[in-house]
């Protein structure tokens, strides 16, 4: 490629990328049909005395995705040293473009792009192991909060709609299994990258896997530690929203039911996780066997959904800007 070439691509991929997810985004908040009613509940929120909540769910964003952060940090030290700030500018560009992919497949390569030319694919397979980790993490919390649910929320006047006490059952069963075979594979990845390295066409390709072999048990265990408090950074925002819109419930069956709701989440294809209105409806279905305020559950939904997604979206096509696809002379 000339270098004519190389600086056309390096100096309009960012600002075309930027124009393209920002059109992007203000379509998906704009086919919202429950934003409007929920941003006026926001809005009369702000005016309230729980007012300082809201600054403390902002701020635990920050936290939320600075620990995503440093879990890419550690993912990618073996091929690149990373400040937490630039890895945190990875991660928001990586988000913003997983909100408008289909199935996320966009973040991995969004956050590759800031590293060096020669990283990127690599980077891009590295993200594997922390999104591992955080799959782990939801479903263990997960089957955790189902089997909450199943014996301390259920009963003859609250149910789950859709699924009979004999399908949840046979859910979290096929749960536990999947959390044992996905544990395992965590933990033996190496072997399984060695096993899956025999095959053919993908010995072709090992040199963008061998780095996943390298990784120690010790870096994996500090990766599901880091996806561990993020959850629980997660849950407390929820529950503090909850008290802004006056859903006052005890906190364990607020941890339980957003649990419940997360896993479910994560069973659906990933691009409803973009969507508020599948948000809005989830959370209706499993919080509404706690509570009978309709309107606070889809304010709290869409709160979540403007500060952990919508917001850091725009910022990381701010970041996008900046993208340079070839850096080398």
């Amino acid at each position: 490629m000339t270098k004519r070439a190389k600086i056309f691509l390096n100096y309009i991929v960012g600002p075309l990328l930027f124009i393209w997810l920002s059109w992007a985004i203000y379509k998906q908040i704009q086919a919202q049909t429950d934003l409007e009613q929920s941003w006026q509940t926001i809005l009369n929120a702000l005016n309230g005395s729980n007012k300082w909540m809201i600054g403390l769910v902002i701020l635990l964003m920050l936290v939320n995705w600075g620990i995503e952060a440093r879990k890419w940090q550690i993912q990618v030290k073996g091929i690149e040293q990373l400040s937490l700030l630039y890895a945190f500018k990875s991660i928001l560009a990586g988000q913003a473009m997983g909100f408008t992919t289909i199935n996320r497949i966009g973040e991995p390569l969004a956050r590759a792009a800031f590293l060096k030319d020669g990283n990127r694919i690599r980077g891009a397979v590295l993200s594997i192991v922390g999104s591992m980790a955080q799959i782990i993490v939801t479903f263990v919390l997960g089957a955790a909060a189902l089997i909450y649910m199943r014996w301390n929320i259920l009963d003859g006047e609250h149910q789950l709609e859709g699924l009979s006490i004999f399908w949840l059952d046979a859910l979290i069963y096929v749960i536990g299994m999947g959390i044992l075979l996905f544990t395992l594979a965590y933990f033996k990845l190496a072997g399984l990258i060695q096993l899956v390295e025999r095959i053919p066409f993908v010995r072709k390709y090992q040199f963008f896997l061998e780095k996943l072999e390298e990784f120690h048990w010790n870096e994996l265990l500090r990766l599901l530690s880091l996806s561990l408090v993020r959850y629980l950074v997660f849950l407390l925002q929820y529950y503090l929203l909850l008290q802004v819109f006056d859903i006052h419930v005890f906190w364990l069956d607020a941890f339980a039911m957003v649990g419940v709701m997360l896993t479910l989440l994560a069973i659906i294809p990933t691009t409803a996780l973009a969507e508020l209105g599948i948000r809005g409806k989830m959370s209706l279905l499993v919080l509404g066997l706690i509570s009978t305020n309709s309107l606070g559950i889809i304010a709290t939904a869409a709160g979540i959904w403007l500060i952990n997604l919508i917001l850091p979206a725009i910022a990381g096509t701010l970041f996008i800007l900046g993208v340079r696809i070839f850096r080398n002379k």
